[in-house]
């Protein structure tokens, strides 16, 4: 592509960066720099439009200018909106019974669990096991978190255990740990305890769980560490 003729010494500013870029492709190339340049230069010229040849310009230096652009066709009219369809939720959707999804909508007939019930092992938010009295002494008492020998009392309805010292109500340096791990989740006096997508996940009397309820004593481990739930003070 480099064009034959007189050349001229030619002073101009270049970027740092693309002149390492032009001698790197030289040494390539097995050019020198100066034919890289040159070749750039009429590549982007022809790309413009511009004529390159020896006889492209005038005895007065003047440059062909490039030939004229065709008009544009105008440009076709935008498609009319497509009709509003029905959408999915223009049906009531209906409330889910089971599962992950039952801790935040809560049918309104089911009574919460009680805090000191029976075992309730494998169980997801969706269960729930009543009082005696009909009522939930779970929405009365707190939940406390017994971890390294320290008690950390639940006061909110998602508490955030992980690696993160920012994002974590209680923060565990340690890389097996996710930067988020799980959450200690209140809904209507009863507590869950949710993983949050880890990568070594939660355990419970040996089996991995992905939610459970939180019954009094339990005792769930999170890569080497444990932690111990009660509603004792």
């Amino acid at each position: 592509m480099a064009l034959h003729g007189r050349k001229s010494l030619r002073q101009f500013q270049c970027n740092d960066a693309l002149w390492v870029t032009f001698r790197r492709m030289a040494e390539d190339q097995e050019k020198e720099i100066d034919d890289v340049i040159a070749d750039a230069l009429e590549a982007f010229a022809q790309l413009s439009g511009y004529q390159t040849g020896i006889n492209s310009a005038s005895a007065d230096g003047q440059v062909t200018p490039p030939p004229a652009a065709r008009p544009r066709a105008p440009a076709a009219p935008p498609p009319p909106p497509p009709a509003p369809s029905r959408s999915r939720f223009t049906r009531p959707v209906p409330e889910p019974t089971g599962g992950f999804g039952a801790m935040f909508h809560p049918g309104p007939s089911t009574p919460p669990p009680h805090p000191q019930g029976g075992s309730t092992s494998g169980a997801s938010f969706g269960s729930q096991l009543p009082s005696s009295d009909g009522a939930s002494a779970a929405a009365t008492l707190p939940l406390y978190l017994v971890f390294d020998n320290q008690k950390y009392r639940i006061d909110k309805d998602q508490f955030i255990i992980g690696r993160g010292t920012k994002s974590s109500d209680l923060p565990i340096k340690d890389g097996n740990i996710s930067r988020k791990h799980a959450a200690v989740i209140r809904r209507n006096g009863t507590y869950f305890i949710k993983d949050l997508g880890s990568t070594n996940g939660i355990d419970f009397k040996g089996m991995r769980i992905d939610n459970k309820r939180i019954d009094e004593g339990d005792l769930f481990n999170i890569c080497d560490y444990e932690l111990r739930f009660t509603y004792k003070r």
